[in-house]
């Protein structure tokens, strides 16, 4: 039986040889990886259970198995959670994933100097400020969040679906691969979610390298960093971002901020002013 934990599991055995876990590998492997013998001794449990693990048919293990995994297969620590939850799968959010910004948020959001954004667990556009829109919604009107979905922009699936979604970025690649990372994370705090299989569903049939990059399972919560993006307007953009977690919901506010002084803060001085 196919499941997202066996799958999960899957991958990260793949990805490591023998060699780099420490161990002495004999002939030639039909696949590559650890086979699950030597990862359920490298973790300290039995192959049976780790079977079992892997094929969804034990959904009780402990801390400790699950910790003894994540160092065995050298899981980031958004991974080790991502882990946690499929093994042990609960919706960590209440609700409020098909809902609409709290008014009070919209407000703060239209106050931020910079670019700001209001996005879902699948990354839906629910709000963004003047700034926002002009980064990121160039040939969609202004009210486009509030149409409501799926008519509302959704920059993972502009990126992947539309011919020019990957020109905004400057590393097209990497960002791809966390944009899936985002959607993969995601997916294990909202399991069994509407929105998002419909997404990724439409995602896999209509993008081969959406599907491509889904398989290989990366998960990655996207929730800081640098933005590197070639606007159609202004050119070169190095934004810093943050991206907070609104209480009660599973929405996020994302704040985009350019260095004092650099290139990228005149650029988006540059888009304030229309030019």
């Amino acid at each position: 039986m196919t499941t997202e934990l066996g799958e999960f599991l899957r991958s990260r055995r793949a990805a490591i040889s023998p060699e780099e876990a420490g161990l002495v590998s004999y002939g030639a492997r039909r696949v590559p990886g650890l086979r699950r013998e030597e990862l359920a001794m490298l973790a300290g449990v039995s192959p049976t259970y780790y079977t079992r693990l892997e094929r969804a048919d034990h959904h009780n293990a402990s801390d400790a198995v699950i910790d003894s995994l994540a160092r065995a297969l050298r899981l980031s620590a958004e991974e080790h959670d991502h882990l946690r939850r499929l093994a042990r799968p609960v919706e960590t959010v209440s609700g409020g994933r098909d809902v609409e910004p709290r008014p009070a948020a919209v407000a703060m959001l239209m106050d931020y100097p910079g670019p700001a954004l209001i996005v879902d667990h699948a990354n839906y556009v629910l709000a963004w400020n003047d700034l926002g829109h002009r980064l990121y919604g160039h040939g969609l009107d202004f009210d486009a969040p509030y149409a409501g979905r799926p008519q509302r922009p959704n920059i993972i699936r502009r990126f992947f679906l539309e011919p020019d979604g990957p020109e905004l970025f400057v590393d097209p690649e990497g960002t791809g691969l966390q944009m899936v990372g985002f959607l993969r994370y995601s997916s294990g705090l909202h399991p069994d979610d509407h929105i998002l299989s419909c997404l990724v569903g439409e995602l896999v049939q209509r993008s081969d390298l959406f599907a491509e990059l889904w398989a290989e399972h990366p998960v990655m919560d996207c929730g800081y960093g640098i933005k590197r993006l070639r606007h159609p307007v202004v050119g070169r953009l190095d934004l810093a971002y943050e991206a907070m977690v609104l209480p009660e919901t599973s929405q996020r506010i994302v704040l985009y901020r350019a260095e004092p002084g650099s290139s990228s803060a005149a650029a988006l001085e540059q888009l304030a002013r229309g030019l």
